[in-house]
């Protein structure tokens, strides 16, 4: 199936690695161009390469008010058009309720969600029909994950953000979506099993509750990433899907 992305300019943040790197790599793939973005300099230039040609990368944080309007115009700079972005952000560091403190939650804001609202708010403004913004969520939306309290308190905030975004710029032809990958095996997943006893029970645990039995490979979730940022997706927006080898069981 073709998806219609060769040649179409994407901005993918948090891309040296896990989610948003899989999903980099595969609209690269597929034939699109991207401006991959992560705060270490050279993490952010091994990804580009590794990634070839038709990626750059910028050294950003999201929490920086300037890195959303610096990624936009390295995407038009370079490859001479901006069609979208995927919104990808490293998880905040894990603990309970009573144990986060007021300067974990204000670094967790200003970098999860107020960077998040902002490259959003900023990319609704360069984009025309056909544009799209996806957000890396988080199954957390739905279901708070034990230990991860600052995350369940920001993801859904912003699955919210997502769905009135969607509302809005719909009358433009402008779609926003959004993922929310469960036990896919990457760096954070596997550094958080690690924080058990067990990791190997951990694990073992967690995969006989997906109704797969195993988790997700970041390349499958990298091609959900794509179909959905690509034009072949065109009449999908407002959406938040689940790519968690059927966890979740709602509508």
């Amino acid at each position: 199936m073709d998806l219609g992305l060769k040649d179409r300019v994407y901005v993918v943040t948090g891309a040296t690695r896990g989610l948003g790197n899989a999903a980099a790599r595969e609209l690269v793939a597929d034939g699109a161009k991207v401006v991959v973005t992560g705060r270490d300099e050279k993490s952010v230039a091994e990804a580009a390469s590794e990634l070839g040609p038709d990626a750059v990368g910028v050294a950003a944080d999201n929490a920086d008010p300037e890195a959303a309007g610096r990624l936009i115009a390295t995407a038009r700079e370079r490859f001479g058009r901006f069609d979208g972005v995927l919104i990808s952000v490293g998880g905040p560091p894990p603990g309970f309720a009573a144990d986060t403190t007021d300067e974990q939650w204000q670094a967790a804001f200003e970098s999860v969600f107020l960077g998040a609202v902002r490259l959003a708010r900023t990319a609704a403004a360069e984009l025309a029909d056909g544009g799209v913004i996806g957000f890396v969520l988080s199954g957390s939306v739905h279901e708070p994950i034990p230990g991860l309290t600052i995350s369940n308190g920001l993801r859904p905030g912003l699955a919210g953000f997502a769905k009135s975004l969607a509302d809005e710029l719909g009358p433009r032809g402008i779609r926003v979506v959004g993922l929310l990958p469960g036990r896919v095996d990457t760096d954070r997943v596997r550094e958080l099993d690690g924080l058990s006893a067990d990791p190997e029970a951990t694990r073992a645990a967690a995969e006989s509750r997906i109704p797969l039995r195993r988790y997700g490979a970041p390349e499958e979730f990298g091609r959900a990433s794509a179909f959905l940022l690509s034009p072949a997706a065109s009449y999908i927006t407002g959406v938040m899907l689940p790519v968690d080898g059927g966890v979740r069981h709602g509508f």
